[in-house]
């Protein structure tokens, strides 16, 4: 059940389709900046038309930001598989996170990944437009410096810390009481052989719940290589995955579909977690922290232990 937490960002689109057309990027350019010169923001008021081309950023904007103050979001914000908002993201405008489509919007604020296209970013900046850049939370206190900081962005400071004290006090009940005794071992493990180690959103998670993270213990940081073998030789309590990568067929896959993997995963609890619920660190990343609370209570029941 494990979240692939700290996967990268995600980025509405690729590379900017007519950055590299020699013949029309002088006509490109003058146009964009003649645009760019009529909606000139004014710094001392709240953004009205605020852009989001991130999926992460979506999500923050959503929370925070009052309705009319969104002008478009990312494409990503509306697929229910990674984000947490997708319903209400149906409420918005989409983009593709290119600059010849963000521009005409207008926006006084863009909100973009630290993923994000660089040539997207280099040339909304180049025009003048303020671009504010995140970077995917790696803990709980990242969460709430994220969510603080957008509403600084956008105006709202006290909505801001009001979710902050109320993702506190739900994370705080989702927890329960903490565990005691000897706590049983987890491993987030994704295609490719790679687990989600120290310095990882999913390494909080695991510790709130009351797991201790096999790949922190073994020494990796942040998202680092764990061999099958030695996933076996260590036998977790658990081995948690995402719903994309239970569903996966790719060249990075045969560890899942490994005999020694499928033999590993009948031993141990082999749990899956919505993606959408970690991706982010939104509001989500509390549900997952309740199921591995669910979890680890399951793994205690079946070796008659109380935990």
């Amino acid at each position: 059940m494990a979240t692939m937490i700290a996967s990268p960002q995600f980025n509405a689109g690729s590379r900017p389709r007519w950055t590299a057309v020699p013949t029309l990027a002088g006509a490109a350019a003058l146009f964009l900046a003649a645009l760019a010169g009529a909606v000139a923001p004014t710094a001392a008021e709240p953004p009205r038309r605020v852009v989001s081309t991130n999926l992460c950023t979506d999500q923050l904007a959503m929370m925070i930001a009052r309705p009319e103050q969104i002008a478009s979001l990312s494409r990503l914000a509306r697929n229910a598989e990674l984000s947490d908002m997708a319903e209400a993201a149906q409420a918005f405008p989409i983009n593709d996170g290119h600059a010849e489509e963000l521009v005409p919007l207008a926006p006084d604020l863009v909100l973009a990944g630290i993923y994000t296209a660089r040539s997207t970013v280099s040339i909304l900046r180049r025009l003048g437009y303020r671009v504010e850049e995140f970077a995917p939370p790696r803990s709980f206190a990242d969460i709430r410096t994220d969510i603080l900081r957008m509403g600084d962005l956008l105006g709202r400071p006290g909505r801001a810390a009001a979710l902050v004290a109320d993702f506190d006090a739900r994370l705080a009940a989702a927890r329960g009481p903490l565990a005691v005794g000897a706590l049983p071992v987890a491993v987030i493990y994704h295609v490719g052989n790679r687990a989600e180690g120290r310095g990882t959103l999913a390494d909080d998670v695991l510790a709130m719940a009351g797991w201790r993270n096999l790949a922190t213990e073994l020494g990796i940081e942040n998202s680092g290589t764990l061999p099958l073998e030695l996933l076996v030789m260590k036998h977790p309590d658990a081995v948690l995955v995402g719903t994309a990568e239970a569903e996966w067929t790719t060249p990075a896959q045969p560890n899942h579909a490994h005999p020694v993997f499928e033999a590993l995963a009948g031993k141990a609890r082999l749990a899956v977690m919505p993606d959408r619920w970690s991706l982010c660190g939104s509001l989500g990343v509390i549900d997952a922290v309740r199921r591995m609370v669910d979890e680890r209570r399951r793994v205690a029941t079946s070796e008659g232990m109380v935990r």
